[in-house]
């Protein structure tokens, strides 16, 4: 499923424009990207867990030549699924 396809199933369910449902979706979007990004985690009871998770610098390989590189360091997001979550897939 895209976001589009999201996007329709939101506004189905929910009842809404697609319009709406597209703002709705962007807004919760945005949130979690905020969230994350001062260094928070967002938690959905039943659904799951986003955080971030910090990544040191470190050597790595280019695979082609097997030259050592450098790899800066990041901060990857990470999603924990909940338990109902987990329960529904199961």
């Amino acid at each position: 499923m895209n976001k589009n396809e999201f996007i329709d199933r939101v506004a189905d369910l929910a009842d809404l424009s697609k319009a709406d449902a597209a703002r709705a979706v962007d807004a919760v979007l945005d949130g979690i990207t905020e969230a994350l990004k001062k260094g928070d985690d967002v938690r959905i009871v039943g659904f799951g867990t986003f955080s971030a998770n910090k990544r040191k610098a470190r050597e790595g390989r280019n695979p082609r030549t097997g030259e050592t590189i450098q790899i800066k360091a990041s901060i990857q997001p990470k999603f924990s699924p909940g338990k109902g979550l987990k329960d529904a897939l199961n």
